[in-house]
This record gives C-alpha cells, sequence and structure tokens, in this order.
C-alpha cells in the first residue's frame, strides 16, 4: 500500500511545561526521542494531547522552529489548526519552512461549520493560500470536542481537488464502522484510528495505523502489533492486539493529559511532567499511586530514565 504519509504509529506527544506554564523545548525533545525508541513510528506534536489550543501562538510556533532542528523532520507531524484560519496558515507555513510537510488539522471548532460547503471553503483557503505541492494535509475528526465530522463525501470533495495534499484523516470519534468505510473506499487515503484499541483492525483494512495519546506509554505494545501485521504472523499480531487493548483501557481510566502526566512524574520525578495547563487539574497522589499499580499490572512498562 503505497500511503501519501507514513504509515505506522504515531504517539500524539505530550507537552512538557515549565513552571511558568511555557513549553519546556529541550524535554520535548528527549521525550520524542525516548519515544521513538520505545517502538513510535512518528510523533504528532501540538495535537489535544500536547495542550495545543491552551497555549499562545508564540509558544506553538516556538516548538514548531525548534523541533525539526533536533529531531528527524519526517517522522514528525505537527498540529496547525485554529478557528481563526489566518493563524492556521501562519502555522502550516512555519511548519513547512521546518521542513515538517505533514500537518493535522482540526475544523474550526468555536464557529463551527454551518455545513460541509463551510469546512470546504476553510480547507481550501487554507491550501491554496500556503500552495505547497508537498503539504500533505490529515485532517482531524474529533467530534466530541470540535462538533464537526468530516463525511467521506467532503473528504473525497477536496482530494479531487487537491490531490495528494489532501493526504488522510485521523479518526478520534470512536466510530469503527466510518473508520473501516473510509479505508475501504479510499485506498490511496492515509486512515489512522485515533486510539491503538483498532491498530491490527484498521491495518487489516488497508488502513495506515494511528495516532494515538496513550502511545507514551503503549508503544513498545504498540510495535508488537505492527511488527507481527507486517511480518504476517496473525496469531501473534492478535496476541499481541490483546494485550494493547489492555493496556488503552486502563490508561483511558483518567483525563488523557492529567494522567499520562502523572504516570511519568511519579516513574520520573526529576522531569516536570506534573506541569498543566488550566482547565486541567493533576491527580492527587492517591490517585497516582493507585493508577500506577493499575498501569504496570496491565504491563505498562513505565519509564526510567537516567
Amino acid at each position: 500500500m503505497n500511503f501519501p504519509t507514513r504509515p505506522g504509529v504515531f504517539t500524539a506527544s505530550l507537552t512538557p511545561l515549565n513552571p511558568d506554564s511555557s513549553p519546556d523545548l529541550n524535554q520535548l525533545v528527549t521525550h520524542v526521542k525516548w519515544l521513538l525508541g520505545q517502538g513510535s513510528d512518528g510523533v504528532a506534536l501540538l495535537g489535544s494531547t500536547g495542550e495545543a489550543n491552551s497555549l499562545t501562538m508564540e509558544q506553538r510556533l516556538a516548538i514548531i522552529e525548534h523541533a525539526p532542528k533536533e529531531l528527524p523532520p519526517e517522522k514528525l507531524m505537527l498540529g496547525t489548526g485554529s478557528c481563526s484560519i489566518q493563524d492556521a496558515i501562519r502555522l502550516t507555513r512555519a511548519s513547512l519552512k521546518a521542513g515538517v510537510f505533514t500537518v493535522l488539522v482540526l475544523p474550526p471548532f468555536y464557529y463551527r461549520p454551518q455545513s460541509e460547503e463551510g469546512a470546504f471553503r476553510y480547507f481550501s483557503q487554507l491550501i491554496d493560500t500556503v500552495s505547497e505541492e508537498r503539504l500533505r494535509i490529515i485532517f482531524y475528526n474529533f467530534p466530541q470536542l470540535t462538533g464537526f465530522s468530516f463525511s467521506i463525501e467532503l473528504l473525497m470533495r477536496l482530494r479531487e481537488r487537491y490531490g495528494a495534499v489532501v493526504a488522510g484523516i485521523k479518526d478520534s470519534s470512536g466510530d469503527w464502522d466510518n473508520m473501516k468505510m473510509l479505508a475501504r473506499e479510499m485506498p490511496d487515503f492515509s486512515v489512522y484510528a485515533g486510539t491503538e484499541k483498532f491498530l491490527l483492525d484498521i491495518l487489516r483494512e488497508g488502513g495506515a495505523g494511528c495516532i494515538t495519546a496513550t502511545g507514551n506509554l503503549t508503544s513498545p505494545a504498540c510495535r508488537e502489533v505492527y511488527r507481527a501485521w507486517r511480518s504476517g504472523n496473525a496469531e501473534e499480531a492478535e496476541n499481541a492486539q490483546q494485550l494493547l487493548t489492555r493496556q488503552r483501557l486502563t490508561l483511558q481510566q483518567k483525563p488523557f493529559v492529567s494522567g499520562l502526566k502523572a504516570l511519568l512524574q511519579h516513574s520520573v520525578p526529576d522531569l516536570r511532567w506534573n506541569n498543566l495547563l488550566p482547565p486541567f487539574v493533576p491527580l492527587s497522589q492517591e490517585e497516582i499511586t493507585a493508577f500506577s499499580e493499575e498501569a504496570r499490572a496491565a504491563g505498562i512498562q513505565l519509564p526510567v530514565r537516567d
């Protein structure tokens, strides 16, 4: 399968924060390198898990400028969506300038598109204004937060007009039937499940892989599923997926940003994972201790770094 973007397992990275709430750029780079070493095929920065929509424009631009200097740009995906089309254009141009051509873009989520025509015009203006044939847009389908769901008709219309620039979708709707339909009906389109719970299923249907928040701690298990599937070992892939699903279900018991940062901070207390942006609130020490025990019981290897 020839996908227009990198296939496999992408982790939607957390953003480590300094005490003043600014992104800790050096720790972010360290974390991404660790994720790549743990089994992630790529890393998405500035998504929901990265608290992107709570960061300032200057902070997002700082991450976009800094990360590709220290990390392989071809393994990065940068979130450039915004309610403001001008901000989305600015962020996307910055990503391209930094050498990252794959971007993850939300639809406008406050003044939500009143029709598919409104969404079509938003994305058309973004693509036409940026005007870069190497650009690869992954649409971020998260209707629970945005109030808008990408239909196959809209995706096909954009694809017909803009070709490979309209590259794929991250489907965080939880609607497996929709993911399966997109993978089957758009074989030259990168369909990523928004959860590793569907990793093996989406691969079987011809999808590209997954982009997942909990990959911050499940990357080793994700790697085993993807490796077994690519090697053609169906039984091993199924067994690996069962373990991976257990890990995902364990981690999703808590809000992702608060829960994942709490587990990282609990494991590596010298790092600044306990800093959160409002409206997220930290877990209590009792919650962290219990959550850590549940994670280990699910086979999650919490990090230990020198």
